[in-house]
């Protein structure tokens, strides 16, 4: 459909700028033209050049522009000549077929709909007409994953996900930077949880493999209809906030495996700072060395058990009992007893949650 806007436009300017040009894909498909079409091999090495994404040049005496696109240039337009008329009726063309391109995206491109909904920029009645017209199903189940780049590499995800998922009717990647990727994805009547960490495990195995480049992905609990995409898309985001803060050494973080985590992030900042105040009066935690914080998360992981956390520490029970009650000098609680023991691990939740500085989404 697009391709016949792209005609009607080249039709209009033909009768204006006296030149042969035309407008072609990312794959070299001419999809309008005001004469007889240029050989498939000259439109390819237009194409492949324009994959440096240069904005304009010449090469074998054509003009060529780039049509900009999401995440990658997708047409391009080229004119016989290189001299200013030529460059000139380049621009011109460009100018309109990329107002007919944005035009068309929003009226036909279901990626585009899937991503104003994530983004809340659709009001629920022009949703459920937008659906309407683009053959959208409303109540299909899908799952929101959230793809963050930890660590940038030169070559780009997007394709690696896209690959993946290639159905682009029931399956939407949306590319937000070079750092960010959502993937919306239909889920089939009979998933469960195991299956939305398989998906997600698969992302992060293809991914490394592809591109050696390290990535955390966090997903949503499952939207039943579509109305539920954009808190979805939100709680994606928050699985990977909250799991940045809480559990570092994760790659998946699923928003309804979170925990008291999920908790903490929902509290005002001052009520934090507050908190922290209130339970360490006699001192700050930022006080106690890092021997001492392994001593302690060493306890915690022993549900409290002191021979056994002494035996993994490789100390004597003694010793061990000497540091919990150095730590009662220091903050006045006692981590041998369980109910100022679970103050104290929220209490040191809170400070990491602090210290990390939190931006919330």
């Amino acid at each position: 459909m697009i391709s016949k806007a792209f005609q009607d436009i080249v039709s209009q300017m033909a009768d204006v700028f006296p030149k042969k040009f035309g407008i072609a894909d990312a794959t070299g498909l001419v999809l309008a033209a005001n004469g007889p079409e240029i050989p498939e091999d000259l439109v390819e090495e237009l194409i492949g050049a324009a994959e440096e994404n240069v904005k304009m040049f010449v090469r074998e005496g054509y003009t060529v522009r780039l049509i900009d696109g999401r995440p990658y240039p997708e047409y391009i337009v080229y004119v016989e000549g290189t001299d200013e008329v030529s460059r000139y009726c380049c621009n011109a063309v460009t100018v309109a077929a990329n107002n007919v391109r944005h035009y068309y995206d929003e009226k036909y491109d279901k990626t585009i709909f899937m991503q104003n909904i994530i983004f809340d920029n659709m009001l629920a009645f022009d949703l459920h007409q937008k659906a309407l017209e683009l053959h959208v199903d409303v109540e299909s189940p899908r799952a929101v994953f959230y793809i963050k780049v930890m660590k940038k590499g030169e070559i780009g995800i997007y394709e690696v996900i896209r690959n993946m998922f290639p159905d682009k009717e029931k399956d939407f990647v949306i590319n937000i930077d070079s750092s960010n990727i959502v993937l919306i994805k239909e889920m089939k009547d009979n998933y469960d949880s195991d299956t939305i960490n398989n998906i997600a495990k698969q992302i992060l195995d293809n991914v490394h493999s592809e591109t050696m480049m390290s990535i955390s992905v966090g997903v949503s609990t499952v939207a039943e209809n579509i109305n539920q995409l954009n808190t979805a898309y939100k709680e994606a985001q928050i699985a990977l906030e909250v799991g940045k803060v809480f559990d570092e050494e994760k790659s998946i973080l699923n928003y309804d495996s979170l925990g008291i985590g999920r908790l903490i992030y929902q509290l005002p900042i001052k009520l934090c700072e507050l908190f922290l105040q209130e339970v360490f009066k006699k001192g700050d935690i930022s006080l106690l060395d890092s021997e001492t914080i392994l001593t302690i998360n060493k306890f915690f992981e022993n549900d409290l058990n002191v021979s056994e956390t002494s035996r993994q520490l490789f100390v004597h029970r003694n010793t061990l009992v000497y540091r919990l009650e150095k730590i009662y000098k220091l903050t006045g609680l006692d981590l041998r007893k369980f109910d100022q023991a679970i103050v104290f691990k929220v209490a040191m939740m809170v400070h990491k949650y602090l210290t990390s500085n939190p931006m919330k989404m």
